[in-house]
């Protein structure tokens, strides 16, 4: 049950830079399911920290040994980690021994990988879930839409997100993110083999971010099998802009043909189809830019993840 007075479950986030502090506000304004129990940080004079504290959360910058020190963290159910995947792992180990929920952003990958619109319901039990990264929320969905219609040998995504919403956390966690991402793709998204690429994309004014998703179909289509595709994809948008209303199909979903041709990840040769879906994906504005949509992506589906978990596992009711 919940230890609040209104009935929500305290959650606590660790990382109080940019994606922390998003969160912290997405929770605040918008969920009617949790409440905002604590923010740590490493960083005293961190805005997130000072905003935390203006706001009237308990705040810590003694990271995650200052917020289980802190008098109400009993109460908490839920942490959400936003700090790096080096940090994560330490993070991880403390809240399994005090027996709280782990909601992971950074790319450690140590829990399944978790998105909401595709397999959440199969995780509900695990005690540290995984959000996999910005490019894997916003893409992952439509693989697996193409997938649950016609098999996918190979899925390539490219995620092009504005370089000012790219903070330090991201730029250190470029490797991971593409080997998260790529695994993601095939766990969850269903695809034989996932390739991930990422653009810090430099323009001014800086630009949303948009993602590229090309799902290699192996044999012939029918036009059905195409129409069926198409509304797969559509369903899946759909189900997404539930929780992340910025998210969007830019144009109908593209089929070519493919000629016989190698396919090095697959180490053979392919005749089949690929399907091209572009994907635009603007933030709320809550407390990031709007064109920071590869952040806002990642805090709304973990608040989303946090908010069903809290409701299955009987501590708050529906």
């Amino acid at each position: 049950m919940s230890n609040t007075t209104d009935g929500t479950v305290p959650v606590a986030v660790i990382g109080s830079g940019n994606i922390g502090t998003d969160l912290m506000i997405k929770v605040l304004r918008l969920s009617k399911t949790l409440s905002m129990g604590a923010m740590a940080g490493i960083d005293p004079e961190s805005d997130g920290l000072a905003r935390a504290a203006r706001l009237k959360v308990a705040v810590t910058h003694e990271g995650i040994d200052g917020l289980v020190a802190l008098p109400g963290f009993d109460s908490i159910k839920v942490i959400f980690d936003a700090t790096s995947a080096k940090a994560h792992v330490r993070n991880a180990r403390i809240a399994a021994e005090h027996g709280k929920l782990m909601v992971d952003l950074t790319p450690a990958a140590l829990g399944p990988f978790v998105v909401p619109s595709v397999n959440l319901d199969e995780h509900l039990a695990a005690p540290d879930v995984n959000m996999v990264t910005c490019g894997g929320q916003a893409t992952i969905p439509v693989v697996s839409a193409v997938s649950r219609v016609a098999p996918v040998v190979y899925a390539e995504i490219v995620a092009s997100i504005a370089s000012k919403s790219a903070g330090p956390g991201t730029r250190a966690n470029i490797d991971e993110f593409t080997e998260t991402t790529s695994e993601a793709i095939r766990v969850v998204g269903g695809a034989e083999v996932g390739k991930a690429i990422i653009v810090l994309n430099p323009a001014e004014p800086p630009l949303a971010m948009r993602d590229t998703v090309f799902c290699l179909v192996e044999g012939a289509l029918t036009d059905s099998g195409r129409d069926r595709i198409a509304a797969s994809v559509q369903q899946m948008a759909e189900t997404v802009q539930e929780y992340v209303p910025g998210y969007r199909l830019k144009q109908d979903v593209q089929f070519d043909p493919v000629e016989e041709t190698m396919v090095p990840a697959l180490g053979r040769r392919i005749t089949g189809v690929k399907v091209s879906v572009f994907l635009e994906v603007l933030g709320a504005g809550h407390y990031l830019p709007d064109y920071a949509g590869n952040l806002d992506i990642m805090t709304s589906a973990a608040v989303r993840t946090a908010e069903k978990i809290a409701v299955l596992r009987g501590w708050v009711n529906a």
